[in-house]
């Protein structure tokens, strides 16, 4: 049986979205004030948002691109580390047991950077399929990633997640023979979720399908240009 929220805890909880609401079109209106492209990616833990992450960033500062990334977690500095390597400037948000960023902890964490000077920023949600779809960022897009490993089945049970997104990236596309990936079943499910939802099929490791998805970010950045 599904609990019974108490009439104060639903209005904690309506308080607190509009709150982060406020702050999230705050960030929205300064990042188009700048002509600074965000881009919020969420999935479960494990799809490979990190892996993904750092090889874009190395590759699009080689391009010449001038980017940036927040990093979520509950805990540790691993992730950010781990993007540092690429040259860009990065910076770890510990959320401390949040299973989820808030727009305050992206203004929070800007804090010294000038948005004007970068193309690109990425953030990289915490690993999670429920709470991440509640909580807008400011962003310009969101990617959700759904790993060949997870199962084609994801879109169903988290439609809230996949139906607020902008792109879908099935990730670990390397892998999709051994896990006996039914790509048929994931793009059905997609499908039923979010009728035209824009989708690629990556592998970070091995750069399959890798051109298509430079593309895409170069592709949104010019169209937040011209509008």
């Amino acid at each position: 049986m599904t609990p019974v929220l108490s009439p104060r805890i639903v209005e904690v909880r309506q308080g607190l979205l509009q709150r982060n609401d406020q702050v999230a079109a705050e960030l929205r209106s300064r990042f188009t004030a700048a002509g600074l492209f965000v881009l919020n990616l969420v999935s479960s833990p494990g799809a490979g948002k990190t892996l993904l992450l750092e090889r874009t960033l190395t590759d699009l500062r080689r391009a010449g691109w001038r980017v940036a990334a927040l990093v979520g977690d509950l805990a540790t500095q691993r992730d950010a580390e781990r993007l540092a390597r690429s040259g860009a400037p990065v910076r770890q948000i510990n959320t401390h047991g949040l299973c989820h960023l808030e727009a305050e902890h992206v203004r929070q964490h800007l804090e010294g950077w000038s948005l004007a000077e970068l193309d690109l920023l990425f953030i990289e949600n915490v690993g999670n399929l429920v709470c991440t779809s509640a909580y807008d960022l400011g962003e310009t897009r969101r990617a959700v990633l759904l790993s060949v490993t997870e199962g084609e089945d994801k879109p169903l049970k988290y439609p809230s997640l996949f139906n607020s997104a902008d792109l879908a990236v099935i990730s670990k596309s390397d892998l999709a023979g051994v896990c006996e990936f039914d790509r048929s079943a994931a793009l059905a499910a997609l499908a039923a979720v979010r009728p035209g939802l824009p989708t690629l099929e990556l592998s970070a490791k091995t750069g399959l399908g890798w051109e298509a998805w430079l593309a895409y970010l170069q592709q949104e950045r010019e169209r937040l240009g011209s509008s």
